[in-house]
């Protein structure tokens, strides 16, 4: 498993099942993520499903798929758009190894079309299997 949060709940709730999962997790922490945390963290022990992608924003026109940090960007072009009229459905992978591929091609083929944006270098990076697979 490898697991990508893109804010502090999400990294406590992904890192509790990295710990209490029997396979093996690599946990990516960006340190940005708590330096510019607009959100408190629960008290109270949760847990993220490991594997299964989040919808974060129901749209209609065009699905964009992302995990970490550059989720901060793409809800500001997301909000962008929709000041122009364009309905985005963005998509949260939270995991890239397993990465939910029922929750992205159900929305792909919902909106038609797709954006894949990371974090990575410009060749070899993990947006390449997600447009492969798409």
């Amino acid at each position: 498993m490898i697991a990508i949060p893109r804010s502090p709940i999400q990294a406590k709730g992904l890192l509790l099942s990295c710990i209490r999962s029997n396979d093996p997790c690599l946990f990516f922490e960006p340190k940005i993520l708590y330096r510019i945390a607009e959100e408190e963290v629960p008290l109270e022990d949760y847990t993220i499903p490991l594997g299964k992608a989040e919808v974060m924003q129901e749209g209609k026109d065009i699905t964009i798929i992302s995990y970490g940090m550059q989720l901060r960007q793409v809800r500001m072009a997301v909000a962008r758009a929709k000041e122009i009229g364009i309905s985005c459905e963005v998509i949260d992978l939270r995991t890239i190894l397993p990465w939910d591929t029922e929750t992205v091609f159900k929305s792909i083929r919902k909106t038609r079309k797709c954006i894949v944006t990371h974090e990575a270098p410009i060749t070899c990076g993990f947006g390449a299997e997600l447009s492969s697979k798409i």
